[in-house]
């Protein structure tokens, strides 16, 4: 029995050393992962930026507090084999919005802005169309986290139906109440973003005043939802919330290797845990049989496939099924 399990060992240790360790980030894994010949293509989406930069864009704190599971009794809802919401509500521009949440450990406050923003519209029939401010998120909401260090997605969406949130565009925008004052960096070596790193990043203040020039006011200015949620665990009940009230944030465990992501729908295949991220989910679909969700990120259009991404479906991957967070607004 002993020679069993020695062999057992021998052999696990055996693949974890054939495994072969690359530098993140470098030709060698891109090499790795396309000769691997698997459901996605890698290439280079960050050129020339700090090691500390890519790793504190992961600022999602996992498994932290959860929200009431809301269950979609819809048993009879039929759902198409491909669906992204931007062709179901053309109406509502937010949808196709990719943001960048620059050297700050944000995408919690991101991921639910966009949907948040999304549901507004989508609620309204597009009679009310507005970017709702990560800025405010990030900077006001004591109980989210950490800010730029991290934050619950869960707790997000409970400050908007507790507390509501102003309007807010891009940076240097001037769009909304509270615009988004951390500036993107460059992925690429030429360009006339400042590089990026991951030193300083520490989270503005939570000013409670619009910018110059902005009415209404403040106060006046808040968005607040009716109910926020958590979704149940299993594809089918996302996919019926996604269809029938629009995008969700979602958040998942991000390993080395997504940081190179190009095409196709991605599967972890190299390189360890870089930690928690959190994005919006938009759709689903299959690509050569291999079915995925359909997100936005929010590490500008330079990233992935102009800043959205495909993940395989229905197996929790990464864990992007385990922690979807959603509301619907007043």
């Amino acid at each position: 029995m002993w020679r069993l399990a020695f062999l057992c060992v021998i052999s696990a240790l055996s693949v974890s050393w054939a495994r072969p360790r690359f530098a993140p980030l470098s030709r060698e894994m891109v090499n790795f992962i396309n000769k691997a010949n698997t459901t996605w293509k890698a290439g280079h989406n960050f050129h020339d930026v700090d090691y500390s930069y890519v790793k504190r864009l992961c600022g999602t704190l996992l498994k932290g507090p959860r929200l009431p599971v809301m269950v979609q009794y819809a048993d009879d809802l039929k759902l198409p084999t491909n669906f992204d919401a931007r062709e179901q509500w053309p109406n509502c521009p937010t949808l196709k919005e990719i943001r960048d949440q620059g050297s700050c450990g944000s995408c919690w406050a991101f991921g639910a802005a966009e949907a948040i923003s999304d549901r507004v519209c989508i609620h309204s029939n597009a009679k009310v169309s507005v970017e709702i401010s990560a800025q405010d998120l990030l900077t006001c909401c004591d109980g989210c986290g950490m800010g730029c260090n991290g934050g619950y997605p869960s707790a997000a969406w409970d400050f908007w139906s507790s507390d509501g949130l102003v309007t807010g565009g891009l940076y240097n925008s001037h769009i909304g109440c509270r615009p988004y004052t951390i500036e993107p960096c460059e992925h690429h070596v030429n360009g006339s973003r400042p590089p990026c790193t991951g030193e300083g990043g520490d989270t503005p203040n939570c000013d409670m005043s619009c910018e110059p020039g902005y009415s209404p006011s403040y106060k006046q200015d808040k968005h607040f939802g009716k109910t926020s949620y958590s979704v149940p665990s299993n594809q089918k009940d996302i996919m019926k919330e996604l269809y029938k009230n629009g995008p969700v944030e979602g958040a998942f465990t991000v390993y080395e290797d997504f940081l190179s992501y190009k095409s196709g729908v991605y599967q972890h295949v190299s390189g360890p845990a870089l930690g928690g991220h959190a994005i919006k989910i938009l759709g689903w679909g299959e690509e050569n049989g291999v079915p995925y969700w359909l997100a936005a990120n929010s590490w500008n259009t330079d990233w992935g496939d102009n800043g959205y991404f495909k993940i395989l479906r229905g197996e929790d991957h990464c864990g992007i099924e385990s922690e979807i967070v959603a509301g619907i607004p007043q």
